[in-house]
């Protein structure tokens, strides 16, 4: 079963991923709206790791470092999807918009009462934010 500490340093790892790939992608979008709501999106996802690791910390536990293989595959992805431009590298930010917004809904049961009120409260809104924002950008695009 896995504990509390796990279930939120795998989110962390999550959010980290979505970092890393927000700042590849940024690279790729010339389009002024779309990268002031990428940055955006990349800052919410940032502060969702700021609110993880403090979270994680105050219950006791090690924060992960790096993405852990979501990451090296979420990179492989927008490396791929760079080279193909702003929509590709679009459609990979929605892939992993929908990919967390799974992950946090399908994981809840495996928090204690404490840390699913801070999750709901604090970061899944944040997720649902983002992922309206990239699919909304991604239909418009298109």
């Amino acid at each position: 079963m896995t504990t509390v500490l796990e279930q939120l340093n795998s989110f962390l790892r999550g959010e980290i991923s979505a970092v890393e790939t927000y700042r590849q992608a940024l690279d790729s979008i010339a389009d002024i709206r779309a990268r002031t709501l990428l940055q955006q999106c990349n800052q919410s996802h940032q502060r969702r790791v700021d609110l993880l690791r403090a979270r994680i910390v105050e219950l006791g536990g090690q924060p992960s470092e790096g993405s852990g293989s979501w990451g090296a595959v979420a990179k492989a992805a927008e490396g791929s999807a760079t080279l193909f431009g702003e929509r590709a590298a679009i459609d990979v930010l929605e892939e992993g918009e929908d990919h967390g917004l799974k992950e946090y809904r399908s994981h809840m049961d495996a928090l204690d009462e404490d840390a699913r009120v801070f999750v709901a409260r604090e970061i899944l809104p944040a997720q649902v934010q983002t992922h309206g924002a990239v699919s909304n950008l991604k239909h418009t695009l298109h």
